[in-house]
């Protein structure tokens, strides 16, 4: 143009493809919507798990369908629990008019509200913010399967295989410990993902241990619970806190009338108790803290000292474990010293 400049119009290449979308669905990061888009590690988890060709498998959180397509072509039934709507209709779309249409069943709605079917294996790549409740309400579902593999958020994962005296032991490692083996299989970066994470992930193996452990849940977390308020100091110190005294010594009277008037029994497992454990467990270590946010006051003033005080100091001393931190204990520490404390009639339900 004379007197003056063109102006050279931009030529637009096509855009990239979002790595939010797939199959014309969108990801949402806020519901934890991360679809696993490398094949290899989707063979990995398949290979890993260990799937028969008669093997019903349980799938969590399936997506578009990349991992359910290879669980469908190693075992003989994908049973897959789908929250998004949407997810549901893509799965159902993709499956369509094939081979495995007969050997899909969806299942639309919450998992953790959901009564769950006879399964031999669970696969799952869940929302994080539901891996400690999910985790429990696995390990007790009955009948019991043959075990699950599932992708958590790395930090959780190494809670979950951690052992005494490592930094991230806590009560989530004793508990799921106590019920299931668990091993760590795969670290899996984040970019692995799409739309990536904020943090790496890792794929553990639980197996729930069989025969399961014949002790009372509640009581078994309700003991639990107390060791790990400081999960570093000494359960001397723990068990002379006045809160918890005044919690057991009210239990131990409640219970000294009920047993002297109805002989009441304390063995038993309920599924009340288990239900509530499943539940207690989005606390226990939801929020990745081993702290809970109780009280640490020392009883105060040796006049104070009561009878009661005495007899679970007692109980310490002749185990020596009162000079034993809960970071430390391992498994048939902790059962040695929930039985010592039920025969001298402290209970923790």
């Amino acid at each position: 143009m004379a007197g003056g400049k063109m102006k050279k119009d931009k030529q637009k290449g096509p855009r990239a493809p979002s790595n939010h979308y797939q199959g014309g669905v969108t990801f949402h990061k806020s519901k934890g919507q991360h679809i696993l888009k490398n094949p290899l590690l989707v063979d990995a988890i398949v290979q890993k798990a260990g799937i028969k060709p008669t093997d019903t498998i349980l799938e969590i959180g399936p997506g578009t369908g990349n991992l359910t397509k290879k669980l469908l072509e190693a075992g003989k039934m994908v049973i897959a629990v789908e929250l998004d709507p949407r997810m549901v209709l893509e799965l159902q779309r993709r499956f369509q008019g094939t081979p495995f249409s007969n050997r899909l069943k969806v299942i639309q709605g919450d998992v953790l509200k959901t009564d769950l079917p006879y399964f031999d294996i669970c696969v799952a790549n869940i929302p994080y913010q539901i891996s400690s409740p999910l985790t429990f309400k696995l390990l007790f579902h009955q009948p019991s399967f043959r075990c699950a593999i599932i992708m958590f958020q790395r930090e959780f994962a190494m809670r979950l295989v951690a052992q005494p005296g490592d930094n991230l032991y806590c009560r989530l490692s004793v508990n799921t410990q106590f019920y299931a083996r668990v091993s760590h299989l795969l670290k899996v970066g984040k970019n692995n993902f799409r739309p990536p994470p904020k943090v790496d992930s890792s794929v553990v193996r639980i197996e729930p241990r069989k025969p399961r452990p014949e002790v009372n849940h509640k009581e078994w977390d309700g003991f639990i619970r107390i060791c790990f308020i400081r999960k570093n100091k000494t359960l001397g110190s723990i068990f002379k806190q006045k809160n918890v005294l005044s919690l057991l010594e009210k239990n131990y009277k409640t219970l000294q009338a009920l047993q002297g008037s109805q002989n009441v029994s304390l063995s038993g497992n309920d599924d009340m108790e288990i239900a509530r454990l499943g539940d207690e467990s989005m606390e226990m270590d939801g929020g990745m803290d081993d702290d809970m946010d109780m009280e640490c006051n020392e009883a105060e003033g040796e006049g104070e000292v009561s009878e009661f005080k005495n007899k679970v100091i007692s109980v310490l001393k002749e185990g020596k474990f009162e000079e034993q931190r809960a970071s430390k204990l391992s498994q048939e520490s902790f059962l040695t010293l929930l039985s010592m404390f039920n025969k001298a009639g402290i209970h923790f339900s």
